[in-house]
């Protein structure tokens, strides 16, 4: 037997570039004791399990695992889930995460999710001085913990380069992290567009309550099937 994966890719370029991969999964399929096994088979930053509803409805659950844990919220696995479960035609009005209810937006070929800074990890937040600098950064630096690099773009625009490094989560370098940009924009107080990873983009639109609304691109890839290795033998 079979598992099937359903692979996008989120918070690409307005050209469909970059992004970061996800992996989803209808959690129907996997039982949650071999989820997270799925998980570090798959090797995508994060991989979701998701109730698949079988008609638009106001909100569905999904649980989110790294390679090496599960995760209470995290960005792009939110908007990405959005983005698909609209496009099969079965959108929902929220996602069930364990931090909390996650709102949904869909405004012509942008997601979003509407969540809090405080539901995502802590980051080591580091400012450099340049670009360059961020783009000189060796992952290998990092051996532990969450760390969170970036410098001004253009400051008055609200513009920034970014690289995220989560050797705890068992991520080397994560492409595009939505939840970092959850804590950069709560960190400066302010909206922002923010170029991540290899040219990932993501934007953050702070609100008065500390609600965050998190935004982004998402490209379909083909699907990929995985053997179910919890299969008895026929």
């Amino acid at each position: 037997m079979t598992i099937d994966v359903h692979v996008i890719r989120v918070f690409t370029d307005a050209e469909g570039r970059h992004g970061n991969p996800l992996g989803i999964v209808d959690a129907a399929a996997v039982p949650v004791s071999d989820r997270q096994e799925l998980a570090r088979r798959l090797n995508y930053s994060e991989t979701v399990f998701v109730d698949v509803p079988s008609a638009p409805t106001d909100s569905t659950t999904v649980r989110i695992h790294t390679p090496a844990a599960e995760l209470p919220f995290a960005g792009h696995p939110t908007v990405g889930t959005a983005a698909w479960l609209a496009r099969r035609g079965t959108p929902v009005a929220a996602l069930d995460v364990p931090a909390g209810p996650v709102a949904v937006r869909i405004d012509g070929d942008v997601v979003s999710v509407r969540a809090r800074a405080d539901w995502a990890p802590e980051f080591a937040i580091e400012q450099v001085p340049t670009v360059d600098a961020v783009l000189a950064v060796d992952p290998a630096r990092y051996t532990d913990g969450h760390h969170y690099v970036w410098a001004w773009v253009d400051e008055s625009a609200g513009r920034i380069r970014s690289r995220m490094f989560a050797p705890d989560m068992g991520i080397a370098e994560d492409e595009a992290t939505g939840a970092a940009a959850l804590r950069i924009t709560a960190h400066l107080g302010r909206s922002l567009s923010i170029e991540q990873g290899r040219g990932s983009h993501l934007t953050t639109t702070l609100g008065e309550d500390g609600w965050i609304d998190l935004g982004g691109r998402v490209v379909a890839e083909e699907s990929r099937s995985m053997p179910d290795e919890t299969s008895p033998p026929v």
